[in-house]
């Protein structure tokens, strides 16, 4: 069955792939129909498994992807290094064939390349990671000049469906006071967050300006992807970056 997916849309070199996947033409059933890709969510490891086969077939990947054992936390994963890639919560490479995985359900998906083309990343970037430093750290760790860096975000919850509490939108105003634009008051006294902007907030501060995609809902867009706060327990889609 043939599955699908959003091509990142920015201006990198040549060489660089990146690709955020649809929910659909996977092995899945039941609440985790269909292209689940999340390996701990408790659906059956066999359909997990032709759902990454799919996805590593169809997609011309260059190898499996590097799934990571996401915590919300701030890790960066060198994935030419070698090692666990567990608790880590972004990864970056500069070897060709090497894919760079995050998996998500409302968290935003921020990838990373450098203008050079010679080097690639990906961070999980849910409200905890952003506020816990997800995105600096894995610039700091990828070694390039931010202004020699372009980002893309991918599909997450919009800011017409995540509800937080004040403590979250506090957490940001203490290291951004400029961050009060990404929250809107509603009526039962808590606040609407825009991940997003969040983010681009997040990468600007750090000098990074040419900054693509956003937009995409995952809660907005039941056929298209799995949501955590619309759906509950859930598939998970992929974020992939990675250089031919």
């Amino acid at each position: 069955m043939s599955i699908g997916w959003l091509e990142a849309d920015w201006p990198v070199p040549s060489g660089i792939r990146a690709l955020s996947t649809y929910r659909g033409g996977g092995a899945s059933g039941g609440r985790f129909a269909s292209l689940n890709l999340g390996d701990h969510v408790g659906d059956d490891p066999t359909a997990v498994a032709e759902n990454r086969g799919r996805l590593l077939r169809q997609a011309a990947l260059p190898s499996e992807p590097r799934w990571l054992v996401q915590v919300h936390g701030v890790a960066v994963a060198d994935l030419d290094a070698g090692g666990s890639l567990a608790a880590a919560d972004a990864a970056f490479t500069r070897q060709p064939g090497r894919v760079c995985a995050i998996l998500t359900a409302d968290c935003l998906p921020v990838l990373f390349a450098a203008e050079s083309g010679e080097l690639v990343g990906a961070a999980h970037a849910g409200w905890r990671g952003l506020a816990a430093g997800v995105i600096e750290t894995t610039v700091r760790a990828m070694g390039v000049a931010p202004e020699r860096m372009l980002a893309w975000l991918g599909p997450a919850i919009g800011p017409e469906h995540f509800e937080v509490g004040g403590e979250v939108r506090q957490a940001f105003l203490e290291q951004d006071a400029g961050s009060h634009e990404a929250f809107r008051a509603n009526s039962r006294g808590r606040f609407m967050a825009n991940l997003g902007l969040l983010a681009r907030r997040r990468l600007g501060n750090l000098g990074i300006s040419r900054i693509y995609g956003g937009g995409e809902c995952t809660y907005a867009s039941p056929d298209e992807y799995f949501s955590h706060r619309r759906d509950g327990n859930t598939g998970r889609q992929a974020t992939l970056i990675w250089r031919d």
